[in-house]
């Protein structure tokens, strides 16, 4: 196939297709904990460190990395402070993430660099930034399949996860870290406003479709892996934004799912 004859492609489709198998295992955990805005919120404080990171001539992935695991942390020391109004600290955060990103960004004499965040570029990944995405993405494959069981356990209710013997505090300590590193590489190549909708939109399809759990889990990566390669296939045929083209094929994908089960189901009725 022609797709194939590129080198940036041949990069995009192995950076894509390993995010797509990472993210909905984040994204799945975070659903179940009523936290589907993290992403949003984490997405845009990432926004801020990329601001600051090429402001002091930094890797802004790193910059973005770092504001995200503080963002994280903070979301983790809101929701512990506001534990009947969880939802309030990632609007907090996004609050506080959203305005230093636009006053730093103000600094920013490249304007190019720091808009390339907002919605991705994941045709432009370079070979530096691909390994970076292939070491976080084993990483966090590796910690969700060690403590898969720990995090089914606090998804579901951390008050009986902890009765259970569940090390509730060290397991949220490491699942914020995945959370926000998942996120900050994610952010470059798929767009800091786009990271959201991959991390849930996927999850909300398996849902549709899952009978448990880690049913739901294999859905999830399997469908975003199928939304990664169509979305990437229609955007350079079509010559789109590979980023919002590969959230549009998901949100079409869970319409479709909608309107078939109401068929089917509706005919059964």
């Amino acid at each position: 196939m022609r797709i194939f004859e590129y080198l940036f492609m041949q990069r995009a489709f192995v950076v894509g297709i390993l995010l797509a198998a990472v993210v909905p295992c984040v994204g799945m955990v975070v659903v179940c904990k009523r936290l589907s805005m993290i992403g949003d919120a984490l997405s845009h404080t990432s926004l801020a460190g990329v601001a600051a990171g090429l402001l002091l001539g930094v890797n802004p992935v790193a910059g973005a990395a770092a504001a995200c695991v503080a963002a994280s942390f903070g979301i983790e020391a809101i929701r512990r402070k506001l534990p009947r109004y969880s939802e309030m600290s990632i609007s907090i955060i996004m609050s506080a993430g959203i305005g230093l990103a636009g006053v730093l960004s103000g600094f920013v004499k490249n304007s190019a660099n720091f808009n390339s965040f907002l919605f991705g570029s994941i045709v432009a990944i370079s070979d530096a930034e691909m390994i970076s995405v292939i070491v976080v993405s084993v990483v966090v494959l590796v910690l969700f399949l060690l403590l898969y069981k720990e995090l089914f356990y606090i998804s579901l209710d951390e008050r009986s996860a902890r009765l259970a013997g569940v090390p509730v505090g060290i397991v949220n300590f490491i699942f914020t870290i995945m959370i926000a590193v998942t996120v900050s590489v994610a952010a470059r190549t798929v767009g800091a406003l786009m990271v959201s909708s991959m991390m849930v939109v996927p999850v909300a399809c398996a849902m549709q479709l899952g009978k448990n759990f880690k049913q739901t889990v294999w859905y999830a990566v399997g469908l975003n892996v199928l939304f990664m390669i169509i979305g990437l296939f229609a955007a350079f045929y079509l010559g789109l934004k590979p980023g919002g083209t590969i959230v549009l094929v998901g949100v079409a994908a869970l319409l479709i799912i909608f309107i078939g089960k109401r068929i089917v189901f509706g005919k059964q009725e």
